[in-house]
């Protein structure tokens, strides 16, 4: 499968993807408004499954920051409510997938291939606003993931199978838990570019904060994923 040489790597080595990029808000008839910048990885590792099609075993981890200093943000003056709260950075893991169902589209533009992943997301919230009236807009989650992956004909043509790409990915959520924004109308609009990159090429700051672990991917396919959404769930109830 093309895409996994693009994704990751179809001999089973790992790779890394690093991200950087936007996070914006608005409200109803209020915004947009630039509140934070991002930065983040994912380690990834695919390998076949034994029923067919492949598996993508992956974690995560990105960091929120100042929009102007770029600096790592532990905690937030919240422009839309007035409030202070504690900045929860994400920590995924896993953000395992199963592909090879279905053919990803692709477009053939001069020497480029762009590989487009839309991702559409509707399920029962694991924060019901009834159990978490601060920290939850709904008792379902709707968000929508859009990925381009960037690759040079010449180097999908090789059969290589770690394919150099470079890519855009936009995510259009409901607030996040930790923002306290309650049932307010709006949401957030993550605007990111990256690269498959050595580790080596990952920002210092960005490699010390989130530790070691998060730089390799895992060994094995585990369920159910980690989100911000059951993070936040978890922590809350310790």
């Amino acid at each position: 499968m093309d895409f996994i040489r693009v994704r990751a790597s179809s001999d089973g080595a790992e790779t890394i993807s690093y991200w950087t990029g936007d996070v914006y808000g608005w409200q109803d008839d209020d915004g947009p408004h630039h509140l934070f910048g991002f930065e983040g990885l994912n380690a990834a590792r695919a390998v076949e499954s034994p029923d067919g099609g492949w598996r993508l075993l992956t974690r995560e981890a990105a960091l929120y920051l100042d929009p102007a200093s770029r600096e790592v943000l532990d905690t937030w003056h919240n422009p839309l409510t007035g409030r202070e709260v504690e900045v929860q950075h994400v920590f995924n893991d896993p953000v395992n997938q199963r592909l090879g169902g279905y053919p990803v589209p692709r477009t053939r533009l001069g020497g480029q291939v762009v590989f487009n992943v839309d991702v559409r997301l509707a399920y029962p919230s694991p924060l019901k606003v009834a159990d978490y009236p601060d920290n939850s807009a709904s008792d379902t989650y709707r968000a929508m993931e859009l990925f381009q992956f960037f690759v040079s004909a010449a180097d999908l043509d090789s059969g290589v199978p770690d394919v150099s790409c470079v890519f855009s990915w936009c995510r259009v959520s409901p607030w996040l838990p930790w923002m306290a924004m309650a049932q307010r109308g709006g949401g957030l609009v993550y605007h990111c570019r990256g690269a498959k990159v050595p580790v080596g090429e990952v920002p210092e700051r960005l490699r010390e904060r989130v530790g070691e672990h998060f730089l390799h991917a895992p060994a094995e396919f585990s369920a159910p994923n980690m989100s911000s959404w059951t993070a936040f769930a978890g922590k809350a109830a310790r």
